[in-house]
């Protein structure tokens, strides 16, 4: 009888992923659309978002996905190391190219546990870079933007890291600003955010998917080019290919605590993201 069990329980493992990988490929997607990934340190990407940018770069959808990381997790010193790092993982998960990948260095922006990023600092930095036009446009036009959608992290940060809700507060601060001046349009930029889950989900890997199912069909719906909510679930080949964005590219951070991660946490294998409400 053991081994019996022994057989199936993993031959049962396996049909939920394929199941629920074949299933999301269903779903809604982002398509034809100029994508930026926010994040605040090298590995963010693949720790956290790896499933997002292997479905979203998928040559198919014709997205042009770039990745923003407002620091070079230079905590330890490792800031040269770690953007490199970043480079090579993000090429690894489906972004066109080096130029796509972009590392800020300011000291309004430190790596740290201990620091909370200004809203309005990184309001004024995503300005710069995705609305540049922002205080010219008369009110009587519509506000103009250089991509189409952020996706970021939610107001828990999934790890309760300040740097990582630091973002949500600065990209709402961000949008509101783009709109301030123009009430009746649409906000040219729609803004997605990761889902945070319970500790014990975080770390049951596929073993979350269903009760993610549930909150993904549960959710308030809406189709058309902006769609909410969007799941995505990494076929076991994508799996492996997250796993080594952080084993061979970033390397500098591979402390025994992150082969834990990279092993059982859901957001290696699946992520799902809601559209934020914004002004």
């Amino acid at each position: 009888m053991n081994w019996i069990m022994w057989a199936v329980v993993p031959a049962l493992f396996f049909a939920l992923w394929l199941y629920t990988s074949q299933l999301s490929s269903s779903f809604p997607m982002l398509q034809g659309k100029r994508i930026v990934l926010l994040i605040a340190h090298p590995d963010d990407e693949a720790m956290f978002f790896a499933p997002t940018l292997l479905a979203l770069t998928r040559p198919g959808l014709g997205n042009h996905v770039k990745i923003l990381c407002l620091s070079s997790g230079n905590a330890d010193g490792l800031g040269p190391i770690r953007k490199k790092e970043l480079v090579k993982s993000g090429l690894q998960l489906g972004v066109r190219s080096e130029d796509d990948i972009l590392i800020v260095e300011d000291s309004n922006f430190p790596d740290s546990m201990t620091v909370t990023w200004h809203p309005r600092l990184i309001s004024n930095l995503l300005t710069s870079a995705f609305a540049p036009k922002m205080g010219t446009v008369s009110p009587k036009e519509a506000p103009q933007a250089t991509v189409d959608a952020i996706i970021t992290f939610d107001a828990n940060g999934v790890s309760a890291h300040p740097n990582h809700i630091s973002l949500y507060a600065g990209a709402h601060a961000f949008l509101k600003a783009l709109m301030h001046r123009h009430s009746g349009w649409e906000c040219p930029i729609k803004l997605y955010t990761l889902t945070t889950t319970s500790v014990l989900r975080k770390y049951i890997s596929l073993l979350d998917a269903p009760a993610t199912l549930l909150g993904v069909v549960a959710k308030r719906k809406e189709l058309g080019s902006y769609p909410t909510p969007l799941m995505f679930v990494s076929s076991p080949a994508g799996y492996r290919t997250a796993q080594k964005a952080m084993t061979t590219a970033h390397e500098s951070q591979m402390r025994w605590f992150r082969w834990g991660w990279i092993t059982f946490s859901r957001y290696m294998i699946l992520n799902d993201l809601r559209k934020e409400k914004t002004l």
